[in-house]
């Protein structure tokens, strides 16, 4: 017993000393990256001198947390994870019965998306509803939407598409400048910037036919890149770096939200409000959210569906099989550029203001990486992958308080690239395959199992 217990105790401070010598280097290696980004800042004075401010102290809470998080890392979380993983291999394998929430988490998630305006309403009022509905509600259904448009491309037919914010770009300066020009409503411009997305997509299909990989990804990259440049120097028609201002807004039957007598509000005898234009766009995302979760799970199962599946395994044993591997990527770039057109109408019409800002890399990479992180297949995981990243942006401009902590200069929304990139490494070290990590085959024998993300190709789900 003394052996074992000696044992114990050389184990614990071995483990100790490494922590701390780990956290030692963390500390020292966080020092040396933010000492540049976060120790000195750059500003111009009235002379329009260069001026370095200082920022030791929260160059210090930097590294502070860096060597703190690793020592804790190290000692604690390690060594848990481990006995948990231990345990879990040791035990046996229990079919578990799935809990009513998880049994039926989609329904009751439509519920509350449904119930969440007239909830926010009730709390904070019409007025300050704008907010919490636009901010929160439509922006984050809209890269829901973007989002389950390129799981059809990336995450079933593994069509690797870094240029899908040429197919938002589409839609939205198709139902600009078709409204602006022809007067043509929105409930007719929507399926319209559909198609020509569609037929967009199909355009870029045909090139990258006999690509994969890296490749497929450099050409859509200049797609993407293509469509950008486009919109600035064509500025006969898309008025270049100016945008298109004054997008007619999206009716109800013919019910304009504006201050006329005409208006929805004078119509239901409510006082004038612009929360009323914001909840009706709310539920029109929704109900655009839903159509594409309801195509993308029809044609999952049918031929095409596995077709594209087949196609992200394995190409040549696709081939093969027979199938035609042209039409297969066609059919998926059509289908995932048609839901990023219509999302891009609706961004307009949101907006009232398109211009060629809005469309940059940035933004295909944030969709991209809402995919990857939900899990790649999984319209459940992507969705909440959206949640996490769109709200959280929209979190960091609410904590005001954080000014207390690190200076009247701190403006958190600043560092929202830089918290995203630590919390995509913390998620792909601690769930690689997403936040969904198995999914259920769209074909099976006899009874349907989940697959796990260990019998999956990396990256799959």
């Amino acid at each position: 017993m003394a052996n074992i217990a000696s044992t114990s105790a050389s184990a614990g401070s071995h483990l100790t000393a490494r922590a701390l010598r780990e956290a030692v280097f963390a500390g020292l290696i966080s020092l040396g990256l933010f000492v540049l980004f976060v120790g000195l800042k750059s500003d111009q004075n009235i002379r329009n001198e260069l001026v370095l401010n200082q920022r030791w102290g929260l160059l210090a809470i930097f590294v502070i947390v860096a060597a703190v998080g690793r020592f804790l890392m190290v000692a604690y979380i390690q060594p848990a994870m481990a006995r948990r993983k231990a345990a879990k291999a040791e035990a046996e394998e229990v079919v578990r019965e799935e809990s009513f929430f998880k049994r039926n988490f989609s329904k009751i998630a439509i519920i509350a998306l449904v119930l969440y305006p007239p909830v926010i309403v009730a709390l904070v009022g019409a007025q300050g509803s704008l907010k919490w509905v636009d901010n929160f509600g439509v922006q984050i259904l809209i890269y829901v939407m973007l989002a389950w448009g390129l799981n059809i491309v990336v995450g079933l037919a593994g069509l690797l598409d870094l240029g899908y914010v040429a197919f938002y770009a589409v839609g939205a300066y198709s139902y600009a400048l078709l409204s602006t020009y022809f007067g043509l409503s929105f409930w007719v411009l929507l399926p319209v910037a559909g198609i020509l997305s569609a037929c967009w997509g199909m355009v870029l299909g045909f090139p990258v036919l006999r690509l994969r990989g890296d490749y497929l990804a450099i050409v859509t990259l200049a797609f993407g890149e293509i469509i950008r440049l486009v919109l600035i120097n064509w500025t006969e028609v898309t008025k270049g770096t100016f945008g298109v201002s004054g997008i007619a807004k999206a009716t109800l039957f013919g019910i304009k939200f504006d201050a006329s007598k005409d208006g929805f509000a004078a119509m239901m005898g409510l006082p004038m409000s612009s929360a009323y234009y914001k909840i009706f766009l709310f539920y029109l995302i929704l109900g655009l959210c839903m159509l594409t979760a309801f195509v993308t799970i029809r044609l999952r199962r049918m031929p095409i569906g596995r077709a594209w599946e087949a196609l992200r395994e394995d190409e040549i044993a696709c081939r093969s099989l027979g199938i035609n591997t042209v039409t297969t990527k066609l059919t998926a770039f059509a289908t995932g550029a048609m839901f990023g057109g219509i999302a891009g109408s609706f961004f307009a019409v949101r907006q009232g203001f398109v211009s060629p800002e809005s469309f940059v890399f940035l933004e295909s990479a944030v969709i991209l990486a809402i995919v990857v992180l939900g899990g790649m297949g999984s319209l459940t995981g992507i969705a909440i992958a959206a949640v996490a990243m769109i709200g959280g942006t929209e979190i960091l401009r609410e904590l005001s308080f954080l000014k207390a902590i690190f200076g009247p200069d701190f403006t958190p929304e600043l560092y929202r690239m830089l918290i995203f990139g630590l919390a995509m490494v913390v998620v792909m070290v601690w769930k690689p395959r997403g936040f969904v990590g198995s999914r259920e085959p769209t074909a099976f024998l006899r009874e349907r199992k989940a697959i796990s993300g260990s019998f999956t190709k990396e990256g799959h789900g």
